[in-house]
Protein backbone atom coordinates (compact mmCIF):
# COMPACT_ATOMS: atom_id res chain seq x y z
CA UNK A 1 0.00 0.00 0.00
CA UNK A 2 1.21 3.60 -0.74
CA UNK A 3 1.11 6.08 1.89
CA UNK A 4 -1.68 8.35 1.24
CA UNK A 5 -1.09 12.06 1.06
CA UNK A 6 2.10 12.48 -0.45
CA UNK A 7 2.95 14.79 -3.11
CA UNK A 8 4.77 12.92 -5.54
CA UNK A 9 4.71 15.86 -8.34
CA UNK A 10 6.80 19.15 -8.84
CA UNK A 11 4.94 21.31 -6.70
CA UNK A 12 5.36 25.25 -6.95
CA UNK A 13 3.60 26.26 -3.82
CA UNK A 14 2.69 30.35 -3.05
CA UNK A 15 1.01 30.90 0.38
CA UNK A 16 -1.74 32.81 -0.57
CA UNK A 17 -5.20 33.99 0.80
CA UNK A 18 -8.28 31.89 0.06
CA UNK A 19 -10.81 32.33 -2.60
CA UNK A 20 -14.48 33.63 -2.40
CA UNK A 21 -16.69 32.27 0.07
CA UNK A 22 -18.86 31.24 -2.72
CA UNK A 23 -17.12 28.35 -3.76
CA UNK A 24 -15.99 27.07 -0.90
CA UNK A 25 -19.97 26.79 0.36
CA UNK A 26 -20.74 24.48 -2.85
CA UNK A 27 -17.38 22.94 -2.27
CA UNK A 28 -18.04 22.19 1.14
CA UNK A 29 -21.47 20.96 1.07
CA UNK A 30 -20.32 17.89 -1.27
CA UNK A 31 -17.45 16.97 0.99
CA UNK A 32 -19.30 17.06 4.14
CA UNK A 33 -21.56 14.13 2.09
CA UNK A 34 -18.74 12.30 1.49
CA UNK A 35 -17.22 12.26 4.84
CA UNK A 36 -19.96 10.95 6.32
CA UNK A 37 -20.17 8.41 3.59
CA UNK A 38 -16.54 7.46 4.67
CA UNK A 39 -15.79 8.13 1.48
CA UNK A 40 -13.06 10.58 2.01
CA UNK A 41 -11.71 10.63 5.98
CA UNK A 42 -9.19 9.39 8.12
CA UNK A 43 -9.21 6.40 10.18
CA UNK A 44 -6.38 4.28 12.00
CA UNK A 45 -7.19 1.03 10.69
CA UNK A 46 -7.25 2.39 7.08
CA UNK A 47 -4.00 3.01 4.68
CA UNK A 48 -1.63 3.29 7.55
CA UNK A 49 -3.64 6.05 9.37
CA UNK A 50 -3.07 8.88 6.52
CA UNK A 51 -6.21 10.82 5.31
CA UNK A 52 -7.71 10.12 2.44
CA UNK A 53 -9.78 11.67 0.13
CA UNK A 54 -10.13 15.23 -1.74
CA UNK A 55 -12.20 16.81 -4.39
CA UNK A 56 -12.19 19.74 -6.90
CA UNK A 57 -14.46 22.48 -8.43
CA UNK A 58 -13.36 24.68 -11.49
CA UNK A 59 -12.77 28.19 -10.98
CA UNK A 60 -13.27 31.14 -13.87
CA UNK A 61 -12.83 31.82 -16.39
CA UNK A 62 -14.01 28.64 -18.13
CA UNK A 63 -12.67 29.21 -21.27
CA UNK A 64 -9.19 29.15 -20.07
CA UNK A 65 -6.88 27.10 -22.68
CA UNK A 66 -5.79 23.45 -21.53
CA UNK A 67 -3.06 23.47 -18.33
CA UNK A 68 -4.44 26.71 -17.32
CA UNK A 69 -7.85 25.65 -16.17
CA UNK A 70 -7.80 26.80 -12.77
CA UNK A 71 -9.54 24.95 -9.53
CA UNK A 72 -10.00 24.93 -6.11
CA UNK A 73 -9.07 21.26 -4.12
CA UNK A 74 -9.05 20.46 -0.79
CA UNK A 75 -5.68 20.39 1.05
CA UNK A 76 -3.37 17.62 1.52
CA UNK A 77 -3.89 15.44 4.86
CA UNK A 78 -7.53 17.41 5.71
CA UNK A 79 -8.95 14.12 5.49
CA UNK A 80 -9.37 13.86 9.38
CA UNK A 81 -11.66 16.95 9.29
CA UNK A 82 -15.39 16.78 9.83
CA UNK A 83 -16.14 20.40 8.37
CA UNK A 84 -13.08 22.56 6.38
CA UNK A 85 -13.21 25.82 5.83
CA UNK A 86 -11.39 28.66 3.20
CA UNK A 87 -8.14 27.75 4.92
CA UNK A 88 -8.16 24.25 3.74
CA UNK A 89 -8.78 25.36 0.17
CA UNK A 90 -5.68 25.72 -2.59
CA UNK A 91 -6.04 27.05 -6.02
CA UNK A 92 -4.32 24.85 -8.26
CA UNK A 93 -3.36 27.82 -11.35
CA UNK A 94 -1.03 26.08 -13.75
CA UNK A 95 -0.23 22.49 -14.68
CA UNK A 96 1.93 20.00 -16.86
CA UNK A 97 1.08 16.68 -16.43
CA UNK A 98 3.47 15.25 -18.72
CA UNK A 99 6.19 17.18 -16.77
CA UNK A 100 4.91 16.07 -13.36
CA UNK A 101 4.43 20.39 -12.62
CA UNK A 102 1.60 21.79 -10.55
CA UNK A 103 1.53 25.35 -9.77
CA UNK A 104 -0.84 25.97 -6.79
CA UNK A 105 -1.45 29.40 -4.72
CA UNK A 106 -3.49 29.81 -1.30
CA UNK A 107 -3.22 28.64 2.75
CA UNK A 108 -2.43 25.35 2.30
CA UNK A 109 -0.94 22.74 -0.73
CA UNK A 110 -3.16 21.10 -2.46
CA UNK A 111 -4.16 17.37 -2.15
CA UNK A 112 -1.66 14.82 -3.48
CA UNK A 113 -4.29 13.66 -6.23
CA UNK A 114 -4.02 17.50 -8.09
CA UNK A 115 -2.29 16.08 -11.06
CA UNK A 116 -5.06 13.38 -11.44
CA UNK A 117 -7.57 16.08 -10.88
CA UNK A 118 -5.77 18.27 -13.39
CA UNK A 119 -5.61 15.69 -16.18
CA UNK A 120 -9.43 15.28 -16.19
CA UNK A 121 -9.77 19.14 -16.58
CA UNK A 122 -7.22 18.76 -19.17
CA UNK A 123 -8.84 16.64 -21.25
CA UNK A 124 -12.13 18.43 -21.15
CA UNK A 125 -13.31 21.83 -20.63
CA UNK A 126 -16.86 20.50 -19.93
CA UNK A 127 -15.54 18.88 -16.33
CA UNK A 128 -16.10 21.23 -13.28
CA UNK A 129 -15.90 18.74 -10.79
CA UNK A 130 -13.27 16.17 -9.82
CA UNK A 131 -13.54 13.67 -6.51
CA UNK A 132 -11.46 10.88 -5.35
CA UNK A 133 -13.11 8.77 -2.88
CA UNK A 134 -11.91 5.18 -1.22
CA UNK A 135 -14.45 2.69 -1.61
CA UNK A 136 -13.53 -0.43 -0.49
CA UNK A 137 -16.61 -1.72 -1.77
CA UNK A 138 -16.63 -0.44 -5.26
CA UNK A 139 -13.16 -1.22 -5.79
CA UNK A 140 -13.58 -4.90 -4.84
CA UNK A 141 -16.33 -5.19 -7.30
CA UNK A 142 -15.06 -3.46 -10.16
CA UNK A 143 -15.40 -6.17 -12.19
CA UNK A 144 -18.52 -7.01 -11.70
CA UNK A 145 -19.91 -3.69 -11.74
CA UNK A 146 -17.89 -3.74 -15.17
CA UNK A 147 -16.48 -0.41 -14.30
CA UNK A 148 -13.08 1.08 -16.27
CA UNK A 149 -9.95 0.69 -14.35
CA UNK A 150 -6.54 1.73 -14.58
CA UNK A 151 -3.22 -0.38 -14.08
CA UNK A 152 -2.66 -1.47 -11.38
CA UNK A 153 1.05 -0.57 -12.07
CA UNK A 154 0.27 3.12 -11.96
CA UNK A 155 1.04 4.56 -8.85
CA UNK A 156 -1.41 8.04 -7.23
CA UNK A 157 0.07 11.20 -7.97
CA UNK A 158 2.41 10.58 -10.70
CA UNK A 159 2.24 10.96 -14.75
CA UNK A 160 1.60 7.31 -15.10
CA UNK A 161 -1.68 7.47 -12.95
CA UNK A 162 -2.58 10.78 -14.85
CA UNK A 163 -1.63 8.69 -18.63
CA UNK A 164 -3.75 6.06 -17.65
CA UNK A 165 -6.69 8.42 -16.76
CA UNK A 166 -6.23 10.22 -20.44
CA UNK A 167 -6.28 6.42 -21.99
CA UNK A 168 -9.35 5.67 -20.36
CA UNK A 169 -11.04 8.55 -21.46
CA UNK A 170 -10.92 8.29 -24.92
CA UNK A 171 -13.48 5.62 -24.40
CA UNK A 172 -16.76 7.51 -24.78
CA UNK A 173 -18.57 5.20 -22.22
CA UNK A 174 -15.79 6.06 -20.03
CA UNK A 175 -16.66 9.94 -20.47
CA UNK A 176 -20.17 9.55 -20.02
CA UNK A 177 -20.21 7.19 -17.05
CA UNK A 178 -18.16 9.50 -14.94
CA UNK A 179 -16.59 6.71 -12.94
CA UNK A 180 -12.85 5.53 -13.01
CA UNK A 181 -11.38 2.80 -10.42
CA UNK A 182 -7.81 3.38 -9.71
CA UNK A 183 -6.55 -0.15 -10.11
CA UNK A 184 -3.29 0.33 -8.05
CA UNK A 185 -4.30 2.66 -5.90
CA UNK A 186 -6.27 0.75 -2.89
CA UNK A 187 -9.99 1.46 -2.62
CA UNK A 188 -9.44 4.70 -5.38
CA UNK A 189 -11.99 5.99 -7.17
CA UNK A 190 -12.28 9.10 -9.36
CA UNK A 191 -15.78 10.47 -10.32
CA UNK A 192 -16.32 13.62 -12.23
CA UNK A 193 -18.92 15.60 -14.06
CA UNK A 194 -20.10 19.09 -15.57
CA UNK A 195 -21.58 19.93 -12.09
CA UNK A 196 -21.00 19.26 -8.38
CA UNK A 197 -24.13 17.32 -8.15
CA UNK A 198 -23.18 15.02 -11.33
CA UNK A 199 -20.22 13.64 -9.71
CA UNK A 200 -21.47 13.52 -6.11
CA UNK A 201 -24.41 11.44 -7.74
CA UNK A 202 -22.12 9.27 -10.15
CA UNK A 203 -20.32 8.36 -6.43
CA UNK A 204 -22.87 7.86 -4.24
CA UNK A 205 -24.90 5.60 -6.75
CA UNK A 206 -22.15 3.52 -7.91
CA UNK A 207 -21.61 2.74 -3.59
CA UNK A 208 -25.35 1.97 -4.06
CA UNK A 209 -25.11 -0.65 -6.58
CA UNK A 210 -21.50 -1.86 -5.47
CA UNK A 211 -23.89 -2.12 -1.79
CA UNK A 212 -26.48 -4.24 -3.54
CA UNK A 213 -24.45 -7.12 -4.53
Amino acid sequence: MQNEGVIKFDLAFEPGASVDREFIGKINAWRRIFYQLQLIGQQPERYGGYGFGNISLRLPPYDAPAQHRSFLISGTQTGHLPHLDGNHYTRVIEYDCKKNHVVAKGPVKPSSEALTHAMLYELDAGLHCVIHGHSPDIWENRYRLNLPATDEAAEYGTPAMAGEVARLYQDATVRSGGIIVMGGHEDGVLSFGQTLAEAGSVLTCTLARALAL
